[in-house]
């Protein structure tokens, strides 16, 4: 039986390899590659298609081949991967690549439809849109299918895994991170090995007709063909596709992707939001040694540029009772955390109905103890201190009881407000910035009153890690 199918896959190729060789002669009338594909080409290549489905329905992680069942099918020679997905119709569709996906044995075939639908379950179609103009898109992509590849054995062998990654780039990635890890450690390393930073550029747009190898960099572009739809219905239609695929116990790692998607509620949690605004943040270009100058590389006496971005941070905390401590170091901990990669400077803004404090820090060391102030709140005394002084972007936690209208009005930085776990929303009617919730921790009191304890509360050094 295998001996059979190898030897369809091999004639397959083949016929495959005709088909391209005349589309590469022939002319093209329209963008859209008016491809045509014999009949009986694509009833033998779908028949293969259909084997691998069954074989993949026969495996104990029988889940990806009733998910596969769902999708619609397409032979496109334009993509640059085995595989690709995306969403047209109300319905997911995955395409091959016939003269990349017939290369590999039945293991391989089932690995890379695997490796599409993690994307899917990982909402991959709609976070790469959220991190698109922030990282290039090699970043972006390989940071993905390290995420994803992680849970698969049996990649084909130029497959994007955190060991290639970490030799390639001399790098010490660590597994099992979360997607904004390494976007972030992948870029840093792009921008140091690039050495023409427009030359790569103009590489990455040139959009070719047939494609015959694997390129990490255009593996994805095919998601920018989904229709348009919000995440809210797309996460409605990707629950229906998983409901239809569960036929009996899921692997373990399967449950936790598919509970993340199930509890998430759409948005980003304020720390992963903020990691998002710091890159929009003003930016330069920082001097290094590492890399020669872009426009004169013959001269060694000139240094080369990286990206390198700016922030002048305003961390301001509602002091007047309703933060704990323990939430406000918690969150202080996360900021730091966020942008330590960046040049930084942070202020803290210690304020209840008017300013108290102000004083920079640079660690978690630097935090002082608050002063004991039971005062009432608003938010104006802080808009009027960030207004003069030419902030970046303006952090403030509160609990949200405060003015119902701002006297002074925000201009020039970014604002994100932080609700704190007990606090319900911001009593502002424009807020001029995003509003998100703390995570709830368990809070020390100085009373008896146990009422006032969080008692199903968690760190947010706990939090379930979102799947990017």
């Amino acid at each position: 039986m295998k001996v059979y199918f190898d030897n369809q896959v091999r004639e397959l190729f083949v016929k495959a390899q005709k088909i391209i060789n005349g589309l590469l002669k022939a002319s093209y009338e329209d963008e859209r590659y008016n491809i045509n594909i014999p009949e009986d080409f694509k009833q033998e290549f779908f028949g293969i298609i259909d084997k691998v489905n069954l074989s993949l329905m026969e495996d104990k992680e029988n889940f990806y081949g009733y998910f596969l069942f769902q999708m619609s099918r397409e032979i496109r020679f334009d993509i640059s991967s085995p595989t690709a997905v995306n969403f047209k119709g109300a319905k997911y569709v995955i395409y091959f690549n016939p003269v990349i996906f017939l290369t590999l044995n039945i293991k391989q075939m089932e690995s890379t439809i695997k490796h599409e639908i993690l994307h899917i379950l990982s909402m991959h179609l709609m976070r790469a849109k959220e991190f698109k103009g922030r990282y290039s898109t090699l970043a972006i992509n390989m940071s993905m299918d390290i995420v994803v590849n992680k849970y698969l054995d049996y990649l084909p062998p130029y497959a994007t895994t955190l060991e290639w990654v970490n030799l390639i780039y001399s790098l010490k990635l660590l597994p099992y991170e979360p997607f904004e890890y390494y976007v972030e450690k992948l870029q840093t390393a792009i921008d140091l090995l690039e050495e023409d930073e427009d030359a790569a550029e103009n590489d990455s747009n040139k959009d070719e007709k047939i494609q015959t190898d694997y390129n990490p960099e255009k593996t994805h572009a095919i998601w920018e063909d989904s229709n348009d739809i919000d995440e809210k219905t797309l996460k409605e239609f990707t629950e229906k596709f998983i409901s239809n695929a569960q036929k009996g116990d899921l692997p373990t790692y399967l449950e936790s992707i598919i509970s993340a998607l199930k509890n998430s509620n759409g948005e980003l949690p304020w720390n992963l939001y903020l990691n998002k605004l710091m890159g929009t943040i003003e930016s330069n270009k920082k001097k290094t040694i590492t890399r020669r100058n872009r426009r004169q590389p013959e001269r060694l006496d000139l240094m080369g540029q990286l990206r390198s971005h700016k922030a002048k941070i305003a961390v301001a905390l509602d002091i007047s009772g309703s933060i704990s401590d323990e939430e406000f170091i918690q969150a202080i901990k996360e900021v730091l955390n966020i942008v330590k990669n960046y040049n930084h400077e942070i202020t803290i803004i210690e304020c209840d109905d008017e300013i108290r404090r102000v004083y920079k820090v640079k660690s978690i060391k630097d935090i002082k103890d608050r002063i004991n102030t039971r005062g009432g709140t608003k938010f104006t005394p802080v808009f009027k201190y960030t207004n003069n002084n030419k902030f970046n972007l303006l952090v403030f936690f509160t609990d949200g009881k405060g003015e119902d209208d701002l006297l002074t009005i925000p201009r020039g930085y970014k604002i994100l407000w932080v609700i704190s776990g007990r606090g319900d929303k911001l009593s502002l009617k424009e807020p001029y910035g995003s509003v998100k919730k703390l995570s709830n921790i368990e809070i020390k009191v100085d009373n008896i009153d146990m009422s006032d304890v969080v008692r199903d509360g968690f760190s947010m050094n706990n939090q379930e890690k979102i799947l990017l």
